[in-house]
Parts: C-alpha cells; sequence; structure tokens
C-alpha cells in the first residue's frame, strides 16, 4: 500500500507496485548476458584470441541498483498514461538512463550551474527519487506540486540519514566523508543543520590540525571559511560548530579511508578534551559503507594480488564506486582504464578512458591511448561500478575479443 506523508497527503511507494515478475523478461533481456554467466561459471576467466580475462569475483549490479531500476520499469507500467519524472540519473549509468528515457520517462535538466529546473512538472504527475536520494529541499517542492513519489533511495543512504539525524537531535555537527557534488551527499547534508564535507584524508587532517591548533586564530579561521566554502552549512562557524562532531559518509566512499577519517578524529577530539569528556565532543560513525560496495572493493583487493598487465574498470564516468575501484588499481601500481561501455574502444588498437583524478564526466574531458592492448598474450582485469550492467561488461569483453582477432589476422 502507498504511504502518505505531509498536510497534502502525498502519497509516497516505497516498495513498488507488486511487478516485478512482469518486468523481471524485459530486465533480463536488457541487462544480464549469457556471455557472463558462463564466465561466472568458468571461474570468473576466459582465454581467447590471445586474450585472457579476468573478472573481479563481485561486481556490477547491486541489489539497491537492481531494486531502483527494476521499481521505475514498474512505475512505467503502472502508470501507463501519466507523466513521470526522475530527478536525477536513476543510477549512474548511461545505458540504464538511456532505457529509461526511450520508455518515456523524462528527467529534470540541470543548467551549467547544476541547478535542477522543475518547472515542467504539473499537478498529479509521477515523480521518482533516484538510488541517491533527494534533498530535503526538493522533496519538499515536489510535495507542494501535488505529485505522486516513487522513492527508490538505497535502505543504505536511508541509514545514513538516520544518523545524521541523531548528530542534530544531539547539537553534533554532522563531518560527512564524500563528494561535495554528488547527488547521495547533497541529500544526505541536506538533513544535517550543521555539515562539514571532507573529500578525502588529507582534507580529514587538516581540519583536525585546525580542531587542535587553530580555533583561536583569526587568520585560520578565514582560511577555513574559504578553502570549505563550498563544503558546510550556511553560516558555519568552525570555532563554534567543531567542538562537537559525527563523522557520516557518502556509502560509496572507500570503507578504509572512512575509517581511518572516523579514527583520526575521535583521536583529535581526545586529545583536545581527554578521555572523559570525549563522548560529549565525539560520536563514533559506525559502518555505514554499502555492503556492495564493500564487495567490490573488496574483490578488487584481492583481484591486484594476481599477475595482470593492466586493468580495466567499466562504470559511469561519473559514478563515485566505480571511481574508487579505479583508484585501488592505480594505488596498487597496475595500469588502469576507466571506461563506460564499449564504445571507449577503438576504431582499432586504441581507448578513450576518464584519468583518475579527472572530474570532468563528458567525452571532452577523456584521455586517449593508441595501442593500448601490447603485442602477443595479455591478461586483463576486468571489473565494473555496482550501477554496470552485465549486459555492458560482456559487450566490452566481446569489443576486446574481436580486437585481438583483427591483430591477429594482420600479423598473418
Amino acid at each position: 500500500m502507498p504511504h502518505t506523508d505531509g498536510a497534502k497527503k502525498t502519497v509516497y511507494h516505497r516498495k513498488g507496485f507488486g511487478l516485478k515478475d512482469q518486468v523481471q523478461v524485459e530486465l533480463k533481456k536488457v541487462y544480464e548476458s549469457d556471455l557472463i554467466a558462463e564466465l561466472r561459471q568458468n571461474g570468473n576467466m576466459l582465454t581467447k584470441n590471445g586474450i585472457t580475462v579476468r573478472l573481479a569475483q563481485a561486481f556490477g549490479f547491486c541489489w539497491g541498483v537492481d531494486r531502483a531500476v527494476s521499481m521505475a520499469y514498474e512505475t512505467r507500467k503502472h502508470f501507463p498514461d501519466k507523466n513521470i519524472w526522475i530527478t536525477n540519473e536513476i543510477i549512474h549509468n548511461p545505458v540504464v538512463n538511456k532505457n529509461l528515457r526511450e520508455m518515456g520517462i523524462n528527467f529534470i535538466s540541470c543548467d551549467a550551474q547544476g541547478r535542477k529546473d522543475f518547472a515542467p512538472i504539473g499537478n498529479g504527475d509521477v515523480v521518482i527519487l533516484p538510488a541517491f536520494g533527494a534533498s530535503v529541499a526538493e522533496m519538499q517542492l515536489i510535495e507542494e506540486k501535488g505529485c505522486e513519489i516513487v522513492d527508490t533511495t538505497c535502505p543504505w543512504v536511508s541509514r545514513v540519514w538516520g544518523r545524521v539525524a541523531k548528530y542534530e537531535q544531539g547539537d553534533f555537527t554532522a563531518v560527512i566523508h564524500g563528494k561535495p557534488n554528488h547527488e547521495e551527499t547533497i541529500a544526505t547534508s541536506s538533513r544535517a543543520k550543521n555539515y562539514l564535507i571532507v573529500r578525502n584524508l588529507d582534507e580529514a587532517k587538516w581540519v583536525a590540525d585546525y580542531i587542535l591548533n587553530g580555533q583561536n586564530d583569526p587568520s585560520a579561521e578565514q582560511e577555513f571559511v574559504s578553502r570549505f566554502a563550498q563544503s558546510t552549512s550556511p553560516g558555519f562557524s568552525p570555532s563554534r560548530h567543531l567542538e562537537r562532531i559525527g563523522v557520516a559518509n557518502q556509502t560509496t566512499m572507500l570503507k578504509g579511508e572512512t575509517e581511518q577519517i572516523g579514527k583520526l578524529f575521535e583521536n583529535t577530539m581526545l586529545a583536545k578534551y581527554g578521555p572523559t569528556h570525549l563522548q560529549e565532543h565525539f560520536l563514533s560513525p559506525g559502518d555505514t559503507i554499502c555492503d556492495a560496495t564493500q564487495e567490490r572493493q573488496d574483490a578488487m583487493l584481492e583481484m591486484v594480488a594476481e599477475k595482470l598487465d593492466f586493468i580495466i574498470v567499466i562504470g559511469g564516468f561519473n559514478s563515485s564506486n566505480t571511481g574508487h575501484l579505479q583508484e585501488i588499481a592505480e594505488h596498487r601500481g597496475f595500469k588502469s582504464y576507466h571506461i563506460d561501455g564499449p564504445g571507449c574502444i577503438g576504431p582499432g588498437n586504441t581507448i578513450a578512458f576518464k584519468p583518475l583524478d579527472s572530474e570532468g564526466a563528458n567525452e571532452s574531458d577523456l584521455s586517449r591511448q593508441d595501442c593500448f592492448l601490447p603485442d602477443g598474450p595479455v591478461t586483463i582485469g576486468i571489473t565494473a561500478g555496482a550501477s554496470t550492467p552485465d549486459q555492458v561488461v560482456a559487450e566490452v569483453l566481446q569489443k576486446l575479443f574481436a580486437l585481438a582477432a583483427e591483430r591477429k589476422q594482420a600479423i598473418h
């Protein structure tokens, strides 16, 4: 049964419409692959045309992504004649989002500054909230328009929101390990009265040093405000709002780094306030990294222990969890290529890929390498982010095998 919230009795659908069996045939046809199923049965390894591919033990679609995509397909079937909108990409995968557009599902457009235009949404339209969730302000705006809402927010994301709400109840500032412009972090921070977003351990160390040494230094505070201008809540005062903190995270970050950041701030507050008053100034973050994200990171760590010539990481260019898989490869000394699908390979022996530290997600931001496939036998590690369908992985493998066959013919 749908759930209603708010004065206008907005209808929320959070469990689909009981139509999963009806959409399952189409989902399998579009997103699953016989080749990948065969590989899984063969120990995730296949050799063909001089190329050996080794698939990570865990990769691709996770439960939360599968749930979100399935609910979007169910929504179209349940509301065949209604205008349906998605507040953002349902997940960070171009194939999935393209398929939804072809089904007549509309995507909210954004301007150059990333501001969303909700004006086209009409009273009575249906709005799908993506797996990353939506900000409080967005949800209020949609409710005011009298829309029905299909909420596909991943339960792991909702779990973080619960932790942030707990911090606010105790007047703690939420220090969020995440990317300030990522939809999930935007949604999470909107649920905190006071927040600070740190991208990585280096930024966290800078904040920790400020807490210990800079809170009585006006110049240090000015530097703080300038440095984190786009990463703090309105009216944020570092000297006041960093006295009581709790750590939260974007669920797709590197688990080890989130743990390091949590321990860093625990030790910082311990050094500043002493063990007797630690609980008054610091709340432990707990474990809020998505299980599927962790499984894929663990599988990547296993794969980089093998002998590989290079690694291909497949996923949307704006996918956080995919980028962190590439980060693991690069930090272990492997050449890696982050591609979003088979279109990045070719023509000829070329590959277009997103460099690890690149912020851009457009074709113009990609790097290109000729002769990326070396002569002779080659072993390639393959993994994919949690938003990548098996079919896309299979198409990449087929492209690689075809390229190897062409080179083999050219030699002979």
